[in-house]
């Protein structure tokens, strides 16, 4: 069953396909449902809303009946029925068959969705609140025209969308990214046509702290650079900082979004709201 929700975006009843991990603190989940044909992104950094079972349930817990109201009735909902929501972005979309991968990192002490994507298996049902059209204001990475050089930070919650960026990106496009994960063995190899230097910041085995990193770069000469950071909140907000105030970039050539915040949980963010 799907629901309308806030054009463009709508539920797509999905299940689990397959897993794969990609290191110690990564794994990709390939989902597929009938549904997907109705799913539309051109965008690199897509958001979306995840909605996951708890323990003991055979699929997640949202009252799609209600159809717009779905969003008050599932916050209704004791919180041991309601299902888990998460955000993440889009790593891949596929046709024939129609699939999508999201890529999750895992943590300790893991939490539901940390949980959840670590024992996942084929069969997994889900739901997923994404665009049902292509261009929607969900995609955050948006260089404006003219763009001669594009800068990228993120850490492990935004390497799968830094990623799906540089793959995307044309060929002769300068790129300069510092991608952070927490253990040597979650850096990926990244297929891109653009000419760009990836900087892997490990911090188990005592690499500068992002911010350092990035402060240390010398950038190449450019008249319109595009910055793209995301991640944990408080090292976006420092990073944006760097680049507006010790770098002279416009803020509005400046993309940032914060995907998390140390020491709190999306339920907490989203009540801090």
């Amino acid at each position: 069953m799907t629901t309308a929700v806030a054009a463009p975006f709508r539920f797509f009843s999905l299940q689990v396909v397959r897993t794969r991990r990609l290191g110690p603190s990564l794994v990709r989940v390939t989902f597929a449902g009938e549904d997907l044909r109705a799913f539309q992104s051109d965008g690199h950094d897509q958001s979306l809303s995840l909605f996951l079972p708890h323990p003991g349930q055979s699929e997640p817990v949202v009252p799609l009946e209600l159809g717009d109201g779905w969003w008050q009735g599932w916050r209704e909902l004791p919180d041991d029925v309601r299902a888990v929501m998460r955000s993440y972005t889009l790593r891949a979309l596929r046709r024939g068959p129609d699939e999508v991968d999201i890529d999750f990192a895992l943590h300790t002490p893991a939490g539901p969705a940390s949980r959840w994507a670590s024992r996942a298996a084929a069969g997994d049902r889900v739901l997923l609140l994404g665009p049902a059209l292509a261009d929607n204001r969900a995609i955050r990475f948006r260089p404006p025209a003219g763009t001669d050089l594009v800068l990228l930070w993120g850490d492990e919650t935004a390497v799968p969308a830094a990623c799906a960026v540089l793959e995307a990106l044309p060929a002769g496009t300068r790129v300069r990214a510092w991608l952070e994960v927490p253990h040597a063995g979650d850096i990926q190899d990244v297929a891109t046509r653009a000419d760009a230097e990836i900087t892997w910041l490990v911090r188990q085995d005592g690499s500068p702290a992002p911010s350092d990193a990035v402060r240390a770069a010398e950038l190449p000469a450019a008249e319109a650079p595009y910055v793209w950071i995301a991640g944990e909140s408080g090292r976006v907000r420092e990073l944006r900082r760097h680049f507006t105030g010790e770098r002279g970039i416009d803020r509005r050539r400046v993309t940032f979004v914060g995907y998390w915040r140390q020491g709190m949980s999306e339920e907490q963010l989203r009540a801090a709201e």
